[in-house]
């Protein structure tokens, strides 16, 4: 896993217990799963409508939003996000 992403995840992970005020990832957790869900839904429409027209800075900002999202998801359910990167290197063989 990426230092970045591990990290990222780490974070995700530490808001479920560690709620600071103001924290959008806590805010999530305490929305529940239907809001989670929601929000990738969303971030995986509005990366097709930045490809669509709006350039690839706009696609990457997106695809961040995505990639953050299904983590706080993931980080919901408790699954760890290298179990995706071990079905990702899976796929590979």
């Amino acid at each position: 896993m990426s230092e970045t992403l591990a990290a990222l995840y780490s974070l995700i992970e530490s808001r479920k217990t560690n709620a600071p005020p103001g924290s959008y990832t806590a805010q999530l957790f305490a929305a529940g799963e239907d809001e989670i869900l929601k929000k990738v839904g969303e971030e995986a429409i509005e990366i097709i409508v930045a490809a669509k027209g709006q350039g690839d800075e706009r696609v990457v900002s997106e695809m961040a939003d995505l990639i953050y999202h299904s983590m706080t998801l993931l980080a919901l359910r408790g699954i760890d996000w290298r179990e995706v990167e071990t079905e990702l290197v899976r796929r590979m063989g």
